[in-house]
């Protein structure tokens, strides 16, 4: 099962689409194109090491609760999830959720995706604290994710090869439901995907 079914599985849809004011299945799709853009920006920022360590970092602060058992999105810090979307795509994140948006069909959903990203956001951390096990440093985060993902490929090492391998390893057409999305996103993002 790849990273985004994770997460997605965890994800309370009718809780998420009556927070965003639409129906589950747009909320559903909204969010299976925002976790692999969420993934890419972290990958595309970690493939700077000061970027990397300041992910390890926010992973460290991050508890694996928000996800254990399914998500209550109640319980989610939509004040922190605007501040680590902020870091994730600094002044790009107009056109990610631009790009986001117009993916989803039925004209324009950016106004969507943009209420969506921060409550995602916390959500993506928290799983990747899970897998952790809430464990600190790129050797750890590396191997266990690296092992949930069936290895990563790609340089950069640490945090960056995890989130490579989550988002496919690199290999074209592989990747872990993002695909598309983040092959969208990575000049956008500046680095990462292409």
């Amino acid at each position: 099962m790849s990273a985004v079914d994770e997460i997605l599985q965890q994800i309370p849809l009718s809780q998420l689409a009556a927070k965003l004011g639409t129906d589950e299945q747009t909320a559903g799709a909204a969010a299976r194109q925002a976790i692999p853009a969420l993934l890419g920006g972290l990958h595309a920022n970690a493939q700077d090491p000061a970027g990397a360590a300041s992910l390890e970092g926010a992973l460290g602060q991050h508890s694996s609760a928000l996800v254990d058992g399914g998500v209550d999105l109640d319980q989610v810090d939509e004040g922190e999830g605007r501040k680590i979307v902020g870091n994730i795509f600094g002044g790009h994140t107009d056109g990610v959720a631009q790009t986001l948006g117009g993916t989803l069909g039925g004209g324009s959903q950016s106004d969507l995706v943009q209420r969506l990203l921060p409550i995602l956001a916390p959500i993506v951390l928290s799983y990747l604290a899970k897998q952790m096990g809430g464990g600190a440093g790129g050797g750890l985060l590396g191997s266990v994710l690296g092992g949930l993902t069936g290895g990563a490929a790609g340089g950069g090492g640490g945090v960056a090869d995890v989130l490579g391998g989550l988002l496919g390893g690199g290999q074209p057409g592989q990747g872990a439901g993002g695909g598309g999305v983040t092959d969208l996103l990575g000049g956008l993002l500046g680095g990462g995907r292409r």
